[in-house]
């Protein structure tokens, strides 16, 4: 079952490829992206231009989907997580449409088990955590009141462009044969490659109408250790890498001064806790969850970033 989308956020990264994607799939697309970002956004779909929480409100008048694709730089996730959110349930609310939201491991905490599953539960210990999980929350609280609702919770993210763990820190010094990895390489860790990910919100989206009013998913996606992402780096530049990490002690000790190391330091236990997702829900709606293998999502991820030809 197609029909139309509203994404919210379509010129950020999520939201980007998802509008592209959905639009390949055979949905009719719109857009919401911040005034000045239009030129950003994919072709083929309608685009409007806007931070009015009204205007989007009514631009969902019509559609079947909206995306909460919006996001905040870490420092304003105290301001604005969660207004971001209020909009996207007041749109899709007034529209009767279903909501899709990116869930992610936060809500776990630092005590979090090695596998995750729905039934997880949730005992947040970082800043974050508690914000998406009062998301999650008031997203519940709207399915309540009759919002269709539908989180597809993974790891990190990596592959179709710029902004995550993998390009920001893994990467940066790829040129110098040298990768950063921000903790012990023996720990698993979850990660998840973006295009698989948007192929599983689309076959959710297709299959809505099957769906309990409240609905989540975990999305398996790559669950590997530290030394297997990192031979998967250096197979696909063909050159042997050093290996070097991030000082966690000397983040939080400068996070009183710098909020991008406090609010990094707040989740570090991600690459210190071994976590994977386990998606036998997910695999038993829409049958086997899409799966890039390992090296060719992370030589199709570099590629796109210019680190190799």
């Amino acid at each position: 079952m197609k029909g139309q989308i509203l994404v919210l956020g379509a010129a950020g990264r999520l939201g980007f490829a998802a509008a592209e994607a959905f639009r390949d799939a055979g949905w009719s697309v719109k857009g919401l992206v911040r005034p000045g970002a239009e030129p950003r956004a994919p072709r083929g779909i309608a685009v409007i231009e806007t931070n009015n929480r009204a205007v989007a409100v009514k631009e969902a008048r019509g559609t079947d989907i909206v995306l909460h694709a919006l996001n905040a730089p870490y420092p304003g996730w105290a301001r604005h997580a969660l207004p971001l959110a209020y909009s996207a349930i007041e749109a899709a609310e007034q529209s009767g449409a279903t909501l899709m939201f990116p869930g992610n491991v936060y809500n776990y905490g630092a005590g979090m088990p090695p596998v995750l599953d729905e039934a997880t539960p949730m005992h947040p210990t970082s800043r974050k955590g508690k914000i998406r999980c009062e998301i999650e929350q008031r997203l519940q609280e709207a399915s309540d009141r009759g919002m269709r609702t539908i989180i597809l919770r993974a790891g990190d993210f990596f592959g179709r462009g710029r902004g995550s763990w993998f390009d920001l820190v893994l990467i940066k010094e790829l040129a110098k044969n040298k990768v950063t990895y921000p903790g012990p390489l023996d720990v698993m860790h979850a990660w998840a490659y973006l295009p698989d990910y948007i192929a599983a919100l689309i076959r959710l989206a297709e299959i809505r109408a099957t769906l309990t009013p409240f609905e989540t998913f975990g999305f398996p996606g790559h669950a590997v250790t530290g030394q297997e992402f990192v031979s998967a780096i250096a197979k696909a530049s063909g050159r042997p890498l050093r290996v070097g990490h991030i000082n966690w002690w000397m983040m939080r000790t400068v996070g009183s001064i710098w909020k991008m190391g406090r609010e990094l330091s707040d989740i570090g236990y991600l690459w210190q806790v071994p976590h994977l997702i386990d998606g036998g829900k997910l695999a038993a709606a829409i049958g086997q969850a899409p799966r890039t293998p390992l090296d060719t999502a992370v030589t199709r991820s570099l590629r796109e970033l210019g680190a190799i030809a």
